[in-house]
């Protein structure tokens, strides 16, 4: 839990100082104009990476298999398009980051090997209720 409030008060107080720094060097007009084209390059990217991974996850039911690795690449993407809304350039950096597929499957690894050690340690509890 705390570590989720450090992240809600530090992220914060990161973009408000990138956008000061990058409004000095710039300018207002155009920082603003920088974010508001990565917020719609974003949501391009994502809409039409969105259709593609909709399509492959049609394309495993209809074979009869589970589309795991299609929902989880959506699930990314859908992260990284909520990042790329978000206004600021360190979240957009970091949204980028979920929509390129290279580094996508770094994450897809890294979340794979974190599972995994959660999973050894016994690190997830199963509730009944």
């Amino acid at each position: 839990m705390f570590k989720l409030f450090l992240l809600f008060l530090i992220v914060p107080v990161l973009e408000i100082y990138l956008i000061i720094k990058v409004g000095s060097v710039l300018g207002g007009l155009p920082t603003v104009a920088i974010l508001l084209a990565v917020s719609l390059s974003g949501a391009f990217l994502v809409r039409s990476q969105g259709f593609r991974i909709l399509s492959q996850v049609r394309g495993e039911l209809a074979q009869g298999r589970l589309p795991a690795a299609q929902l989880l690449d959506g699930a990314l993407i859908l992260v990284g398009g909520l990042l790329l809304t978000t206004p600021g350039f360190f979240t957009d950096f970091i949204g980028i980051f979920f929509l390129i597929p290279a580094t996508r499957r770094l994450i897809k690894l890294w979340l794979g090997l974190w599972l995994q050690s959660r999973l050894a340690r016994g690190g997830f509890l199963v509730r009944r209720y």
